[in-house]
């Protein structure tokens, strides 16, 4: 392919065509200032103006849309997301757009003419008539249609391979630029300022919180800063000290010279397979690409006067993918080319946003890393960052897009350029349940990690660790294989190991866990005061708890440990390691507390099964017996020459212990167990072992099915919230209003099917008697009690308890089919907990 001559767009032309705003004097103070002048800032800025804070500053390095907005495509799809967050943030955007020009006389460009995805392949298929179900139950209207209506809505594409289409007809496209001036306007009218050619040089700080932003223009006092920089996101944190994980990567639309019969009310068409969408654009189409293998930009920074740019396309590698992408509408192949764009995008390690206060400062938010979704979700992101400014705490799941999920090194140059060629395909991939990343492997090791490659470990991506999922036996090769919607190859390996957990012992690395050494003469007296439970009554004991934030809603769930008189060991989730560490270091506030993380300096090894307690009498001289050592204690022990934190807790429902070991004696307490387990036939068992065996518990994973909207009595955790004891603790009073409030309409409900063959994995959606009443938040396989099993929250318009749950006839829909299911508030597995007491 030649290149043709370079030819501006028009939302470019547009864009640099406006006159410069005209110079004013800087504030010396305000409430909130913005910082970032595309979609995102203007949408923070107008919904801070809409929710009533009128001291709002919005600042723009140069004009804006300049960086990244103007050259969007501007898709608008509701459709095709398995998260309530995002296809709610899509569905709000979608309506903000259809009433912003009445509000303020200037017209976004949206043009609901539809939108058709494409499945040409089994596994696409699949995963959208389940993609589809849960779009359905949240509202949106969605289509499976013939190859031959998709052909009549979209005469130029090819369709003889075609399974299905999934058309839309409410979604559609929208013009950035347009949007982004009518959200300007609107938060103008509402009392933002708004200054455009002033770049924020620096921020202010003091004690932990920023106080404000330094510009070439002197500096402006601050309650709140909101980095809506985009692709210059990481370099804007970097001056506050925060680290903000997104790569921008070049990103491409063709533009194809006006063709005979489009139609600018066609529908855009999406087809993932090919690479490509495409829509009419000036009578003839855009093709835009998500090439699976990408090219990173400027991993050493972008430079700070990249304004309405785009970059040189390169023709060699882009062009076998577009070739593939121009197969799809084979008229493309033969018109000619006006323009074939390159322009730089921002991608984030996990491919979500990245959004909300930064751990490392207080009162800094950040709203960045859209991953090509900024358009279609900028409107609910603008609206969740003011709601969670004003209110002081977001009022929507966010635990997957929460800026504290991720870590420092993830920022290191080398783990950007290398996550980021995966990233950008990722947008178009087939969503297949256990998907590995392939890319940026290796950050963080277990000190055991070799060891467990030895035994044939195949590991995948744990919040950057390495961690063994499955293994695989002797003559077999530790590979994850083709995705499946279906059974893996390796379904048979995981369920030995689940079944050596429920009849024998086995070992288990969880050196990934966020480990936390709390100390002070207070710091009992603080965790009483975060946590929901009583952890601070007895040294020796741990204590399974919640934290609250005060309207009662979940914040952390996790362990807490006391070992002595101002002493405790904390235990959290890899996902919530800095989201608890920040919870603590800002609630101890002056006291005298200290949260140190110690999660490297530790390997965490569970030993579980009927035959642990056999196991750890093997290895150490202490007494194990369950008198000397029963339920819920914790002291050290003597392993060989180590000195480990055993405590006896389990989260796979069967009796066992946790080993805390210095990481430089891991190794050698590791094959002390492994020499003394085999006359036991001790098996190492991975993490999809250990989601299927806490699944058939029951047992609660904050991130996946609770979350930060959910308050404890609603995710059943009742019996953890010690509403009697001394001093109470924050979110007691919430508590207690929803406790006098009456029954729970709102319950989360463990979900069994009847048929042994179906497998649940997220987001399947539940139906009493027919009608919805909520989905599947996870889902794993329960070998023991013989069928797919997960956690749903169930909503009704009454009580929802044991008597409501069986007098339902209870379904769950997996695609386009329906699967009976039984439904239970207790654990279907050892509701009583005598195999854990034993």
């Amino acid at each position: 392919m030649t290149a043709p001559p370079r030819e501006r767009s028009t939302d470019e032309q547009a864009a640099s065509a406006r006159p410069a705003h005209s110079v004013r004097r800087l504030p010396d103070r305000a409430q909130v200032v913005v910082v970032g002048g595309g979609i995102i800032g203007t949408s923070v800025a107008y919904h801070l103006a809409r929710l009533g804070m009128k001291d709002v500053l919005l600042l723009e390095r140069d004009r804006l849309t300049s960086g990244t907005t103007w050259h969007a495509a501007g898709l608008m799809a509701t459709f095709g997301s398995t998260s309530q967050t995002s296809t709610e943030l899509r569905q709000y955007t979608r309506d903000l757009y259809g009433r912003l020009e009445a509000e303020t006389g200037l017209a976004t460009g949206l043009k609901q003419c539809g939108l058709i995805e494409l499945a040409v392949e089994p596994g696409r298929l699949e995963e959208y008539r389940r993609v589809a179900a849960f779009n359905r139950h949240l509202g949106v209207q969605v289509h499976e249609i013939t190859p031959r209506e998709v052909a009549e809505l979209w005469p130029l594409a090819r369709t003889d391979d075609v399974l299905a289409g999934f058309y839309i007809p409410d979604d559609g496209r929208v013009n950035p630029v347009d949007v982004t001036m009518s959200l300007a306007r609107g938060a103008r009218m509402g009392g933002v300022t708004i200054i455009e050619g002033v770049p924020v040089t620096g921020f202010q700080r003091d004690r932990g919180t920023v106080t404000g932003v330094r510009t070439d223009q002197g500096d402006v006092e601050a309650e709140y800063v909101v980095n809506c920089a985009g692709m210059w996101a990481r370099q804007l944190g970097e001056l506050a000290g925060v680290s903000i994980p997104l790569q921008a990567a070049e990103h491409y639309y063709l533009l194809t010279e006006p063709i005979d019969g489009v139609d600018g009310s066609w529908p855009v068409l999406e087809d993932p397979a090919s690479y490509g969408y495409y829509r009419e654009e000036g009578g003839g189409l855009m093709l835009g690409l998500f090439e699976p293998v990408c090219a990173p930009w400027r991993v050493d920074g972008i430079p700070p006067d990249f304004s309405f740019g785009e970059l040189p396309p390169d023709w060699d590698r882009m062009s076998p993918y577009l070739e593939t992408t121009m197969a799809r509408v084979p008229i493309t192949e033969q018109i000619g080319i006006r323009k074939f764009f390159c322009g730089p995008e921002s991608f984030t390690p996990d491919l979500l946003p990245i959004i909300g206060e930064a751990p490392e400062l207080r009162n800094y938010f950040v709203a960045a890393g859209l991953n090509s979704i900024g358009i279609l979700t900028g409107g609910g992101i603008g609206r969740t960052i003011a709601q969670w400014i004003i209110d002081g705490s977001p009022d929507i799941d966010v635990t997957a897009m929460n800026i504290d999920r991720l870590h420092p090194y993830q920022a290191n140059p080398q783990y950007r350029a290398s996550r980021t060629v995966e990233s950008l395909g990722l947008v178009y991939a087939t969503h297949y349940p256990y998907r590995p990343a392939r890319t940026a492997r290796g950050a963080r090791l277990s000190p055991i990690h070799d060891r467990l490659a030895a035994r044939r470990a195949c590991f995948r991506d744990v919040s950057g660790w390495e961690g063994a999922d499955w293994y695989a036996p002797e003559g077999i090769e530790p590979e994850a294989g083709e995705l499946t919607w279906g059974r893996p190859h390796w379904f048979g390996y995981w369920e030995a190991e689940h079944h050596a957990t429920r009849d024998g012992v086995i070992v288990m690395d969880m050196s990934f866990m966020a480990k936390f050494v709390v100390q002070g003469r207070d710091a009992g007296r603080e965790l009483e005061r975060i946590s929901a439970n009583q952890v601070a009554a007895e040294p020796g004991r741990i204590t399974y708890t919640q934290w609250l934030n005060d309207r009662g809603r979940l914040e952390a769930d996790l362990t807490v440990t006391m070992l002595d008189d101002g002493e405790f060991f904390v235990v959290a989730s890899d996902t919530a390691h800095r989201h608890a560490l920040t919870w603590m270091r800002r609630h101890f506030g002056e006291a005298h507390a200290n949260a140190a993380d110690v999660t490297s300096g530790y390997a965490q090894l569970n030993v579980q099964g009927p035959l642990s307690r056999d196991l750890m009498a093997a290895v150490t001289s202490a007494d194990m017996s369950n008198d000397a050592f029963g339920f819920r204690a914790a002291r050290y022990i003597d392993i060989g020459f180590a000195r480990a934190l055993c405590i006896r807790i389990t989260y796979l429902g069967e009796l066992g212990y946790e080993l805390h070991i210095p990481a430089e004696q891991a190794a050698a307490v590791y094959d002390r167990l492994i020499a003394a387990g085999e006359p036991l036939g001790l098996r190492h068992a991975g993490l999809k072992a250990l989601a299927s065996l806490r699944m058939e518990k029951a047992y609660r994973d904050y991130g996946h099915d609770i979350d930060n909207t959910d308050s404890a009595l609603e995710a059943g955790l009742g019996f953890a919230v010690a509403l009697d004891k001394p001093g109470g603790f924050i979110g007691r009073e919430a508590v207690l209003a929803q406790k006098a409030a009456g029954p729970l309409t709102r319950r989360l409900v463990q979900v069994l099917l009847g048929d042994p063959e179906p497998l649940m994995h997220h987001a399947e959606v539940v139906c009493r008697n027919g009608r919805p009443a909520g989905y599947i938040r996870a889902a794993s396989y329960g070998f023991t009690l013989g069928g797919a099993v997960g956690l749903a929250m169930i909503d009704a318009d009454e009580p929802v308890n044991q008597k409501y749950l069986d007098s339902g006839e209870w379904t769950v829909r997996i695609g386009d089919a329906v699967y009976p299911a039984r439904m239970s508030l207790r654990p279907m597995y050892d509701p009583s907990s005598k195999r854990v007491h034993m």
